[in-house]
């Protein structure tokens, strides 16, 4: 397997995404009605999304007795459909998935996975190992890779490193091997959340135990390289050097990567060179990181030189080698050239069509809700999808624009959608209704934000601080208005 296969592999396992009932009372069976149509199953996912939030808080036996009264089939795609609805909101994901349990349903490891997500990414790690528990005692054969690096994945995101190691030796008791893969999945994970020194403690001291080679050194280089650390990266480059193991482009990508992210273009710029003098063509998305780099130093005429060479190299441009030049030629306000390379991408299609970030620099540039909303005709009309950044993003350019109509069209769609509102949502209302002087229902959406367990960032809390210390004053304001109000009747009544 190359270590192109194998990040992939990596990634998808990665990629996310004994239960305690509350209630005692078993809930009572539901009937049962075919539906095929995949627009039954959507709609019927709406209806229970619109009841979980109409009931937020009422009691687990009121919500588990209205979702009773719904006449539907549990299915897997159904029970997965409204647990994405609330990818950013475990509550009603976690309530949902109790009565589902509860009803007999025998789950599927596709909706186990979900949950496991949803729970992990809002840091619920006393409800996620319950769902675990529950998980295992149903049959090892429920646990598979996905749910090894899903976990892993949220152990590391949380910085829960010793709890991560451990998961990752219980594969045994799961039925699955400690082989090299699983071993690699969690520097990989570690690596993300910029653990490199824990990752490289665990290589050094697993070498006997998990063989040597390029990939996982790719790793732990990959890992310094995240946590920006280039010092680092430069002693583990030599490192590999100096080894038995000869680089491989990967790695060349990996440290021109990191040289471009500290700055460091020219040199990055000469191990580029480096690389086709040794015979090592670099892939696209070395090319990639390469214009990158030149075009964030604002050297945009030889990052279009080495777009033009790519083609005579049997070097093919991606959408992602577009959407480098299109960010940064929106920062200039080059549009005619940026329009030029956007009808360049959707003549070519397949690999180079435009996707929600090429969409998200378009958006970003815009000046006004028109020009917006022009550009999202034209995203609607090329087949992409809505992202949760692209839908941010329009939240942040609605209040920026003061367009509340557009902002509560966008926060609707977004629920319903299921990708949102998120933290960064919640940040994005709370602090553009301070902007605009709205600070009760700024508030409000404070409020909400912690009744999700979402973590504000520290900003929002100082704001949020001194949101209440002025409607405070306020108060006390309006109340020495009323008194003196008052005081003038009475003396004129006198």
């Amino acid at each position: 397997m190359s270590t192109k296969q194998l990040y992939r592999k990596i990634h998808r396992l990665c990629s996310f995404q004994h239960i305690y009932l509350l209630s005692n009372k078993r809930v009572l069976p539901f009937h049962h009605q075919i539906h095929t149509k995949s627009d039954d199953c959507e709609n019927y996912a709406l209806k229970v999304q619109t009841l979980l939030k109409i009931e937020a808080n009422k009691s687990l036996t009121d919500i588990f007795q209205s979702l009773n009264q719904y006449n539907f089939t549990l299915s897997e795609d159904f029970i997965l459909d409204v647990l994405k609805r609330h990818r950013s909101d475990w509550k009603p994901a976690f309530t949902f998935f109790k009565w589902v349990l509860a009803s007999g349903y025998s789950l599927k490891t596709g909706s186990f996975n979900e949950i496991l997500d949803i729970l992990g990414r809002m840091r619920r790690f006393q409800e996620l190992n319950q769902v675990f528990d529950e998980m295992s005692k149903r049959g090892k054969n429920l646990v598979n890779e996905r749910t090894y690096g899903i976990v892993i994945n949220r152990y590391c995101g949380a910085h829960r490193v010793e709890d991560a190691i451990e998961f990752f030796y219980k594969r045994k008791m799961l039925g699955l091997e400690l082989d090299l893969i699983a071993f690699q999945t969690l520097l990989v994970c570690l690596c993300r959340f910029k653990h490199a020194e824990a990752a490289e403690f665990l290589f050094h001291n697993k070498k006997n135990e998990f063989k040597d080679c390029i990939k996982t050194r790719n790793i732990i280089l990959n890992g310094w390289c995240v946590l920006g650390s280039l010092s680092e990266a430069k002693r583990f480059w030599n490192d590999i050097v100096t080894s038995k193991l000869k680089p491989d482009k990967f790695t060349y990508g990996i440290f021109i990567n990191s040289l471009c992210k500290s700055g460091k273009i020219s040199t990055a710029v000469k191990l580029f060179q480096t690389m086709w003098e040794k015979g090592c063509k670099p892939d696209v998305a070395i090319c990639n990181c390469i214009i990158d780099g030149l075009c964030f130093k604002k050297r945009i005429p030889e990052a279009l030189e080495i777009f033009g060479e790519m083609n005579e190299r049997d070097c093919l441009p991606d959408v992602a080698t577009y959407n480098s030049l299109i960010k940064n030629l929106c920062k200039i306000r080059r549009m005619e050239k940026v329009y030029e390379l956007l009808d360049e991408m959707e003549m070519k299609g397949e690999s180079c069509l435009p996707n929600a970030r090429t969409y998200g620099y378009l958006l970003n540039s815009a000046k006004a809700p028109e020009e917006a909303i022009g550009i999202l005709e034209r995203m609607n009309k090329n087949g992409c999808k809505m992202t949760g950044d692209v839908y941010n993003l329009l939240l942040r350019l609605f209040m920026s624009w003061d367009n509340q109509d557009k902002v509560k069209n966008t926060w609707d769609e977004m629920e319903r959608s299921g990708l949102g509102p998120d933290q960064r949502s919640y940040t994005i209302m709370i602090h553009g209704l301070f902007e605009g002087r709205r600070l009760e229902e700024a508030l409000s959406y404070f409020d909400e934000m912690i009744s999700k367990s979402m973590v504000p960032e520290p900003r929002t809390r100082l704001l949020v601080d001194a949101m209440n210390i002025k409607l405070k004053e306020k108060g006390k304001e309006s109340m020495k208005t009323e008194i003196t109000k008052r005081e003038r009747k009475d003396k004129n009544t006198r």
